[in-house]
């Protein structure tokens, strides 16, 4: 008879053993026993949530730019929100709610049964969603030692969430709890918590949502940017019907409610809550992404860490470069509307008006495709709807604050496709650090960032490539070139087949001089020819290997004969931190934003420096500055026009000018002893543009914009930036590079662009005979 009773007694104590473990392990994790689970939110933390603080953006003069925080997220209290919200929420995703101490045992078992296969998911009740966003218990900082062990690591994070929720729930009141959660929620868009998001997607307050409203908000919760209705209209449809659905299944919505609701459409009334976050100007995309990116990397939040973040940006650089744009882009502005008036300025490379052109522009836009979504691709409706007038604010050169009219959607996009843009940046090329970025004429209206965030063709500005190329390969500046036609064959594979082509680059009047140029004298002019044979005589290749060595994105070039006038799209910043290698005696260092990371105490925690790496020898570097002097000193150099400006009393400049295919781009990057700055200009559309190179090359487009911020900076005493000369060389020179060029009588190769130079890899090419 004893054996049963011993039997049930092992059984007995293996349960108690079982018991005390558990809760041996649980203890460990509450207390992070010898620091192998982390911390854990104690119940005084949790009375007393830690405040996010906002982390500030410094410039490199001490100007505060700006703040990233999440204040944005207005809490509100349970009465103040929709009975619907509550209902939708615990359909969704807690329906036992109000039965539960923090943790569902139902829920629990689907949990373990998704651990053992290895899959984190499971039913969290809404208590542990709560403590997960309000203590953040899956940063890795607090997972201790023994939660960086893959497997252990999700046991110990969801061990964490129960003990939390359950002090959670004996600090709070179900009400408080729940009111929490959507008051703590991301419902995307920046729209953090309840009540930023009634007033963003349907301009109301949460306790006038309606039933629809609400299934939507809480059903985009399950993955907020899959299932925004901005994005993805049909399947944020079909999520909120399945969150009615649920409502209908535990009865807090009747079957009849739920056929009539279901049946209708989104009706959004989009108002997207401008609380700027990070800093109001261009750079604010490309600050926001290396930021995050570092946080990621450290365990660190820059919305809620209150760290002090150090830009290189110089707020009075930014103010010169600002006011040059401004100033210059205006009056190109008028000269274009002269240029073109009476006519729509879209067209073809034979100066043809394009048909079709703002119908088909207007199919890309987010007000388009979202009406015909909701009027069921009906595009008679539609246009009807964008040929509609109605008020709206156009920016208007006159009045900064813009200009309230009433004008259509089709004619405004016809306003707007007008409009001339210009983008610059400025760089220490000894330290990389970036002084001033100006990405566009008017920040307010009009966020595109002509800086990095846009890819143009960079005409004749990448020929600095080709030379710098020949020049690290031992040629000398002094190097003679014929100016004359010329004709390059080259084989290209087209979808596996090798085809036998010729190219044929001309100069930008299709005149050729017949001169024995120097290198310096053909690139000062920047005579294409000379470029084109340059460029076979160094290799397709090669020229491509040192623009991708001086910072050039690889993966938009190819090794073809025409790429030394510049096909293939380029950003300012890859061209501004190209030029100053330049500068830097042949060592390229990315253009840097960010300087250094302190805590919310002051200490410093990081630290940025640029990479660098060297590009060019330090003769070939000296050289290639004395090559776009040229452009200056050369005669009928393609920078003269810089002579205009005061900004030559016992000073020296350099630079290159460039103009894409149809005058669509212009461009100069200018260097100085102590700044390398570069411009572009043009519209947003390659089709808008100057009819001829009088008007359109970078020239008269993007070097105004030099001279004027060169003036600028220059007159600031408070910089530093003083004129001078450009250093002497610290190498010895081993070749030749003092060579005079004579004046000649008769010579018309004037201008400065790469019209019909570009072969079949890419652009058109009307004097190229395949």
């Amino acid at each position: 008879m004893r054996g049963p009773w011993v039997m049930v007694g092992n059984i007995y104590r293996g349960f108690l053993w079982i018991v005390a473990l558990i809760f041996l392990f649980f203890f460990s994790v509450d207390v992070n026993l010898l620091g192998l689970f982390g911390k854990t939110p104690s119940l005084e933390d949790l009375q007393k949530p830690k405040l996010d603080q906002a982390s500030e953006i410094y410039s490199s003069d001490g100007v505060l730019l700006g703040k990233y925080y999440r204040e944005n997220r207005s809490p509100v209290e349970y009465r103040n929100i929709s009975p619907w919200m509550f209902k939708a929420l615990l359909a969704t995703e807690d329906i036992r709610f109000y039965e539960h101490s923090g943790i569902d045992p139902e829920a629990t078992v689907s949990i373990l049964y998704y651990l053992a296969k290895g899959d984190s998911r499971g039913g969290s009740t809404i208590t542990q969603q709560l403590a997960k966003n309000l203590f953040k218990t899956r940063r890795r900082e607090k997972k201790g030692l023994l939660g960086k062990v893959p497997g252990l690591s999700t046991i110990i994070t969801k061990s964490k969430e129960w003990i939390v929720s359950i002090k959670l729930e004996k600090a709070y009141t179900k009400q408080e709890i729940i009111t929490m959660y959507l008051n703590t929620v991301d419902f995307g868009l920046n729209s953090y918590g309840v009540k930023t998001a009634a007033r963003t997607f349907f301009n109301t307050s949460p306790d006038s949502l309606k039933i629809e409203e609400a299934a939507l908000l809480i059903g985009m919760l399950k993955a907020t940017s899959s299932y925004n209705p901005m994005r993805n209209y049909n399947k944020a449809l079909e999520r909120r019907n399945t969150v009615l659905s649920q409502m209908v299944k535990y009865k807090l919505l009747t079957t009849a409610q739920y056929k009539e609701i279901s049946q209708k459409p989104i009706a959004l009334n989009y108002r997207p809550q401008n609380t700027p976050n990070g800093v109001s100007d261009y750079y604010n995309k490309e600050l926001t992404e290396q930021l995050e990116a570092w946080g990621e990397e450290n365990d660190r939040d820059i919305y809620s860490d209150g760290l002090k973040i150090f830009v290189s940006i110089d707020t009075r650089f930014q103010t010169h470069a600002q006011e040059a744009v401004r100033e210059h882009v205006k009056d190109l502005q008028r000269k274009f509307d002269n240029h073109w008036q009476g006519q729509n300025p879209w067209v073809d490379d034979d100066n043809n008006e394009i048909p079709g052109f703002i119908e088909r522009l207007m199919t890309r836009e987010p007000i388009y495709k979202a009406l015909m979504q909701k009027y069921k691709k009906d595009t008679a409706s539609v246009n009807a709807i964008l040929n509609t007038p109605k008020k709206m604010v156009l920016f208007n050169w006159k009045k900064p604050e813009g200009d309230t009219v009433i004008m259509s959607s089709y004619d405004s996009l016809r306003y707007y496709k007008r409009l001339l843009h210009s983008g610059i940046m400025a760089m220490d090329p000894k330290t990389g650090q970036i002084k001033a970025w100006v990405g566009g004429v008017d920040y307010n209206h009009f966020q595109y960032d002509h800086v990095k965030q846009s890819r143009r063709q960079p005409g004749s500005t990448f020929k600095a490539f080709v030379y710098a190329a020949a020049i690290d390969q031992g040629y000398s500046p002094c190097f003679k070139i014929q100016d004359k036609w010329i004709d390059i064959e080259y084989d290209e594979d087209s979808a596996g087949i090798m085809l036998h082509k010729h190219w044929k680059p001309g100069n930008a009047n299709g005149n050729f001089s017949g001169m024995n140029m120097t290198l310096r004298h053909g690139m000062g002019r920047s005579i294409n020819t000379i470029a084109a044979q340059l460029t076979m005589m160094v290799g397709p290749q090669k020229v491509m290997d040192y623009a991708v060595k001086l910072g050039i994105d690889s993966n938009y070039l190819k090794p073809m004969p025409s790429i030394g006038l510049g096909p293939y799209d380029v950003n300012l910043y890859e061209m501004v931190g190209a030029y100053s290698t330049f500068i830097n005696e042949g060592t390229w260092l990315e253009p840097q934003l960010i300087t250094r990371i302190e805590d919310r105490n002051g200490k410093i925690i990081k630290e940025f420096t640029p990479k660098m790496r060297k590009a060019l020898t330090k003769e070939s570097a000296w050289l290639m500055v004395y090559m776009l002097k040229g452009t200056l000193q050369e005669p009928q150099g393609t920078a003269q026009g810089l002579f205009s400006f005061n900004i030559f009393r016992g000073n020296e400049l350099a630079g290159k000018t460039g103009t894409s295919q149809n005058n669509s781009d212009g461009w100069f990057i200018g260097l100085s002893k102590d700044l390398v700055a570069g411009v572009w200009t043009g519209a947003d559309e390659r089709a808008v543009h100057f009819r001829n190179l009088r008007m359109g090359e970078g020239s008269k487009t993007a070097l105004p914009v030099y001279g004027r911020f060169m003036e600028k900076v220059y007159a600031d005493k408070s910089l530093g930036i003083t004129m001078g000369y450009f250093p002497k060389a610290t190498v010895p020179i081993t070749r030749k590079y003092i060579c005079p060029t004579f004046y000649p009588k008769k010579d018309t190769s004037t201008v400065d662009s790469t019209k019909s130079v570009v072969d079949s890899s890419g652009a058109s090419a009307p004097i190229s005979i395949d």
